[in-house]
């Protein structure tokens, strides 16, 4: 994707409410790993970490495969005033599984600042069927959390049908709460989305990659 962060800084005349007198600063997005520098004056963030998803299981033979699951998220207020940086870990979608493979695992997304550790988990990625034939597997559970004030695990997809091949959702994009349908390769379209699990009739195939996950860092005077 290309880019680290972005920062916004709030003005005064962007916010009638007068938001900016209340405290809020600016905000952070990182889209890939790097380290949060304390701007000057801030004194807490909102931070708010999402997983990444799983990716889909692939098919060999023919069949009907699982879906990735959705990456966790947590959320926590932090005082900053004696924290200089942050290490940020961005996870990165899980790949999409081929023939008798597996989905790949989403990775961790991850605030770090040596006193405070938040995590929103990657989820696991989606099962492939026996030749020939549909997944026998319980539920794929999302991603959990970790070290928030608040926090949800991600979607879980669905097993044990030829019809059920969902991608997981996340908080950040809960799109239902076992995420997006697809017929084929549909991977994540956005943050901690889950890849979908594919269909083939006798061939053999790939699956959909689950989406990356985000630090968002909502800062305050």
């Amino acid at each position: 994707y290309g880019v680290q962060m972005t920062r916004t800084v709030i003005q005064s005349d962007d916010i009638a409410s007068g938001a900016v007198d209340s405290g809020l600063a600016s905000v952070q997005t990182f889209t890939s790993s790097g380290t949060w520098t304390r701007p000057t004056g801030i004194t807490k963030v909102m931070v708010e970490v999402q997983g990444a998803g799983g990716g889909g299981g692939g098919v060999k033979n023919g069949g009907t495969s699982q879906g990735g699951g959705g990456g966790g998220y947590a959320r926590k207020f932090i005082d900053v005033s004696s924290i200089s940086t942050a290490t940020i870990t961005v996870g990165s979608g899980g790949t999409a599984g081929y023939g008798s493979g597996q989905g790949g695992t989403g990775g961790d997304s991850v605030w770090n600042d040596g006193t405070n550790v938040v995590t929103g988990g990657g989820s696991l990625g989606g099962a492939n069927p026996p030749n020939g034939g549909h997944v026998n597997a319980p539920l794929n559970n999302g991603g959990s959390h970790s070290g928030g004030d608040w926090g949800i695990d991600g979607g879980r997809t669905n097993g044990n049908s030829a019809y059920n091949r969902e991608g997981g959702g996340s908080f950040l994009s809960p799109t239902n709460h076992s995420g997006m349908r697809a017929d084929d390769v549909t991977p994540g379209r956005s943050f901690g989305q889950g890849g979908c699990g594919t269909h083939r009739v006798s061939t053999t195939g790939s699956s959909g990659s689950g989406f990356q996950g985000v630090v968002i860092v909502t800062e305050y005077k």
